[in-house]
């Protein structure tokens, strides 16, 4: 598993850290010029995290139900391969999992050791336990089941026991054992609790909701990770997906051909990652062609503030 890599863009990309020292807290897309976020057609866009400066595309790979299947069962972990495999050869790189996934981490490890890209991946897991002996048996699990290395990022699980499982990710960190650490949640109620974590708190990451129609984040939150230098992560990119039954049978407009968008999810998931404080996003899914699909919003233009609300406006209307 990686923990070096700096997955760069082409020449003439902004970093995140560059872009953000253009950009200052709440009117951090109020300020840009047009296009400021664009990259070329053929490349993936990145961000930067901004506690080292390294690169990362902006979408992963969440695997919270999608994984947790038989790892010695070979019909259940063949679409998931290539799930990971048409991840991969897109160019993604962040794959998150955790110990309440069930057996996805297990799942992870295996397939990354069979594809031989282990070295290659953002490894991320997160310790959701209560206890300093429990959260330090359970992250050493979690390294074995990932493939054995150091890993690339653990995060405190919905803030269980925070201050203890923080309190040991920082010695874990200090000492080489993890290279970033963050919190995670998945509920709107979470987010001041977030807020004030990151202000006072020397994490690198914060995991939490996000998405087209879920906007709450933009208010506080988003604003308050970015003055603070801390990468987001966004789980519930399609509301539990709640957002492909909204657009259900409806074509998308031509103008998001604009934008290289090729279908409802990648519309989604632009809107979250053209934000210039989200590093990545991470959707699910067990669907090798979805896994590609998801990917492929990494790449070509992203919308900028007017696009942005017209995205919103439409999604609003169906």
């Amino acid at each position: 598993m990686t923990n070096d890599n700096d997955f760069s863009a082409k020449p003439g990309s902004m970093s995140r850290r560059a872009f953000l020292q253009l950009s200052a807290g709440a009117g951090l897309l109020a300020a840009l010029a047009p296009g400021a976020l664009r990259a070329a057609p053929d490349a993936l866009n990145l961000r930067a995290i901004p506690a080292s400066g390294q690169r990362i595309p902006v979408i992963g790979l969440g695997t919270a139900r999608t994984f947790d299947v038989d790892p010695d069962n070979a019909g259940a972990m063949r679409p998931l391969e290539q799930v990971l495999r048409n991840f991969y050869d897109g160019g993604g790189r962040l794959v998150d999992s955790s110990p309440m996934y069930g057996r996805a981490e297990t799942v992870v490890g295996r397939l990354a050791d069979r594809l031989d890209i282990a070295d290659d991946l953002f490894m991320a897991t997160k310790v959701w336990t209560r206890g300093e002996e429990a959260g330090i048996e359970d992250m050493e699990t979690s390294r074995e089941r990932m493939g054995g290395g150091r890993l690339d990022l653990i995060q405190v699980h919905n803030l269980v026991d925070l201050q203890t499982q923080l309190d040991t990710l920082k010695a874990w960190r200090d000492e080489g054992r993890v290279r970033y650490i963050g919190v995670t949640h998945y509920t709107v109620s979470s987010h001041e609790r977030l807020t004030r974590i990151i202000e006072r708190e020397p994490i690198d990451f914060v995991q939490f909701n996000y998405n087209i129609v879920t906007r709450d984040a933009e208010e506080r939150l988003l604003p308050a990770a970015a003055d603070n230098g801390v990468a987001t992560l966004i789980n519930e990119p399609f509301e539990k997906g709640t957002l492909f039954g909204r657009v259900d049978g409806e074509s998308l407009p031509e103008w998001t051909a604009e934008l290289g968008i090729e279908s409802w999810a990648q519309l989604f998931l632009k809107f979250i990652v053209s934000h210039p404080a989200v590093t990545c996003a991470i959707p699910a899914t067990s669907d090798p062609e979805h896994a590609a699909d998801n990917i492929g919003a990494g790449r070509g233009p992203l919308p900028d503030a007017d696009q942005r609300e017209r995205m919103a406006s439409l999604v609003r209307s169906l």
